[in-house]
């Protein structure tokens, strides 16, 4: 079983920045993908990055730009450092780890979510 702990969320003014983090720990193998996820009040959780362990990185359109996602392999860990916040910004946000292989099976992992408002 995979465990995420995600830290780094709170409460920050328009224009400023934080920095999540989220450390697997657990029967980790073969990840795939490491990546933050966000739901807004009254919204449908959205991507907002993900990095393959091919190098692919994708990102939602919203936060191009704003946002930067990097990984720390040797420490299971990825980051999301968010930069120029917005007001709709806001949102709890879920760390997600996928791996696994066909021997001895895949995950999708997910954490217990972050808060992160965007309010002056």
């Amino acid at each position: 079983q995979v465990q995420l702990v995600e830290s780094g969320g709170g409460l920050v003014q328009p224009g400023g920045s934080l920095r999540l983090s989220c450390a697997a720990s657990g029967s980790i193998f073969s990840i795939n993908s490491m990546g933050w996820y966000r739901r807004a009040p009254g919204k449908e959780r959205e991507l907002v990055a993900a990095n393959t362990s091919g190098g692919r990185t994708d990102y939602a359109d919203s936060v191009k730009g704003r946002f930067t996602i990097s990984r720390d392999n040797a420490k299971n860990t990825v980051y999301l450092q968010m930069n120029s916040l917005k007001p709709e910004d806001t949102a709890v946000y879920y760390c997600n780890v996928k791996g696994g292989n066909v021997r001895f099976g895949f995950y999708d992992s997910w954490g217990q979510g972050t808060q992160v408002t965007v309010s002056s």
